[in-house]
């Protein structure tokens, strides 16, 4: 779809000119305020996406989650589009993998049944008010959030990735929350 191709385009140009400081300042407030949420100290697993450089920075929240003593996965990519969530044991199990992007090395990788998640914090391009999402393409979380069944699907973002609304398709996973600085949207999802 090329709207959603203009969109991608767009939206990571933004993404990439918030400065590094900014960056991790948006990040850290975004982490305190989403584990201050009631969806945060129920969940006793946590799924949250390893981040590349210009994304909001969630290793903060994998110290949190870990501290918490709540069983934190990352995405493990498997084959093209798709992935499992691997549990982060420590982090000294985690080791830069392909992309730039930490992974759990290979001696410690256990795997997490979707079904076993209760919350995923999903990445994005851009999200809607009514939990659409805006990846960046490659289909990985529309392919897993529909197995993650009993999980609530929370996408922090800065606040110019949340707008009125997106183009969608059919197998698009939509998401249950979007928290920025400055509001928090909440959607049904079906």
């Amino acid at each position: 779809m090329l709207e959603k191709k203009v969109l991608r385009r767009d939206f990571l140009g933004k993404r990439l000119a918030v400065p590094v400081d900014e960056r991790n300042r948006i990040s850290h407030e975004l982490i305190k305020k989403f584990t201050a949420t009631e969806v945060y100290h129920a969940a006793k697993v946590i799924m949250a996406y390893a981040s590349t450089p210009d994304e909001l920075q969630l290793n903060e929240l994998f110290e949190v989650c870990l501290t918490d003593k709540k069983v934190l996965a990352i995405p493990l990519i498997v084959g093209k589009g798709e992935m499992q969530a691997v549990e982060v044991p420590s982090l000294d199990a985690l080791e830069v993998g392909a992309f730039n992007i930490q992974t759990v090395k290979p001696a410690f990788r256990k795997l997490i049944m979707p079904a076993q998640i209760d919350c995923v914090i999903v990445p994005g391009l851009a999200f809607d008010v009514h939990g659409n999402r805006l990846g960046l393409g490659g289909g990985y979380y529309d392919r897993f959030l529909p197995r993650a069944v009993n999980a609530k699907r929370i996408a922090l973002a800065y606040d110019f990735q949340l707008v009125d609304s997106l183009p969608t398709e059919i197998h698009d996973a939509k998401i249950d929350m979007v928290m920025t600085l400055e509001r928090s949207v909440c959607n049904e999802v079906q």
